[in-house]
């Protein structure tokens, strides 16, 4: 086994993951220095900012996008590389607000996120592992009842990828664990490489226009008609704003950093595993994803690693040992991996949302100030479908998803930014009480 280390998961580098070793592609962009005009300045080099990016550059406006670290230095590059339908939890709740035809459209816009990166790793050949194949996994035997419901419900949508229910005596075709007690298996998600993905749209982003910096924090924004965005070598004059930076918005905007919570998720990647034994894990190599309030989250890399990932800290500290943290998780599922070698562990903060809805829309008193931002684990596609939202609003087009979007409002976090991680989790302890209980 490897020996317990402390590694530091917030540096100026990517986070000591996987992904960043095995990474296809180095890209390096300048900090920005000096004076920068543009149509639309973009604070956030992960997947909301270069979508953005794309998309705008795409319509011919002239975009500079500042990245105060790396590009794909926060959650766009140290997730579980799961690809999955949706956009959010629960989204009935929000019809008093919308209407049933804006409950619709959001679910549409879940199905239609996917695709988006279908067609962005398509146009731009973009080497990234992407495979397909999900797996919701039950836990209970009302789990599985929900997915027939679920099932029924894509259906309706006009769902034209392949869905089937496994039953409990079938799950050894999906998982090998006996951990479950059935699944949904849908053909239109999968899972990806998240980082080679997001190099992947930088330099697509730059190959339409978009100037790209990185090592580039933003110090200061004057707001007004024309924006001006400093950074410490220099600063951007635009027309209009996008802040894309989710989780690590921090004090940059207070407003928009209050309604976003910053909480660790983790990750560890196993040594390469004997194809006979990842197939026993995963013998259709999807992804796969259980109910449970502290879920687990895992899937096979292209070498044959298992990714295993989950535990979502509410506390605001992250685990002095990641592999400590996660390993016993991971044997509760496969305890047959007890002698196998943990070779990367690494985490990271995803932004959550009071109600689990992301957050795009556009300062009520800054009209030339948009955001996306709180994907609460739906990241991967949804920050896909912000890029498209946003450049339509930008650009005066008819967007409904925009207008649907913009209509929920998100409560402030109470307690501060110093409180509000430690009520949360006393929130989440409940939860998980709840569940043990059978009563959740």
């Amino acid at each position: 086994m490897n020996a317990r280390v402390r590694i530091p998961v917030h540096t100026e580098q990517h986070a000591p993951s996987y992904y960043a070793a095995s990474a296809n592609r180095r890209i390096e962009y300048p900090p920005l220095a000096g004076e920068e005009l543009a149509d639309v300045c973009i604070v956030g080099g992960g997947f909301s900012g270069l979508n953005t990016a794309i998309e705008l550059a795409r319509r011919g406006l002239s975009v500079v996008l500042l990245e105060a670290r790396q590009i794909g230095w926060g959650a766009s590059g140290r997730n579980g590389g799961q690809l999955i339908r949706g956009v959010g939890h629960g989204v009935e709740q929000f019809e008093p607000l919308i209407g049933a035809d804006g409950v619709r459209a959001l679910k549409l816009m879940g199905l239609e996120a996917v695709e988006i990166v279908r067609q962005r790793v398509e146009e731009f050949a973009i080497d990234c592992d992407l495979t397909w194949g999900y797996c919701d996994l039950a836990n209970r035997p009302r789990d599985l009842a929900g997915f027939a419901e679920d099932m029924e419900e894509l259906k309706g949508l006009g769902y034209r990828h392949e869905l089937r229910l496994v039953q409990p005596h079938e799950m050894r075709s999906v998982v090998g664990s006996d951990r479950y007690v059935g699944g949904l298996i849908d053909m239109g998600s999968g899972h990806l490489h998240p980082l080679n993905l997001a190099f992947g749209e930088a330099v697509a982003a730059t190959q339409l226009g978009a100037r790209l910096f990185e090592h580039s924090a933003v110090t200061r924004i004057d707001y007004g008609p024309e924006l001006k965005v400093h950074t410490a070598q220099g600063h951007v004059r635009a027309k209009t704003l996008v802040l894309g930076c989710n989780a690590y918005m921090n004090d940059l905007n207070p407003t928009l950093g209050g309604k976003v919570l910053p909480a660790g998720s983790y990750v560890i990647a196993t040594e390469p595993l004997p194809t006979e034994l990842a197939h026993e894990l995963l013998p259709q190599n999807m992804a796969v994803c259980d109910q449970r309030v502290a879920l687990d989250y895992y899937r096979l890399s292209a070498d044959n690693r298992l990714l295993f990932g989950g535990a979502c800290h509410y506390s605001g500290r992250d685990p002095a040992d990641i592999e400590a943290y996660m390993r016993p998780k991971m044997l509760q599922v496969f305890p047959q991996l007890k002698n196998v070698r943990i070779d990367y562990q690494w985490g990271g903060m995803i932004g959550i949302g009071a109600n689990r809805l992301p957050q795009i829309g556009r300062l009520p008193d800054q009209p030339n100030v948009y955001f996306a931002q709180a994907y609460s684990g739906h990241g991967v596609n949804a920050t896909h479908l912000a890029g498209k939202l946003l450049a339509e609003a930008i650009c005066g087009e008819q967007s409904q998803g925009f207008d649907v979007f913009s209509k929920v409002p998100h409560i402030t976090f109470p307690g501060g930014r110093h409180l509000r991680s430690p009520l949360l989790a006393l929130g989440m302890l409940w939860y998980r009480l709840k569940e043990a209980a059978g009563i959740a």
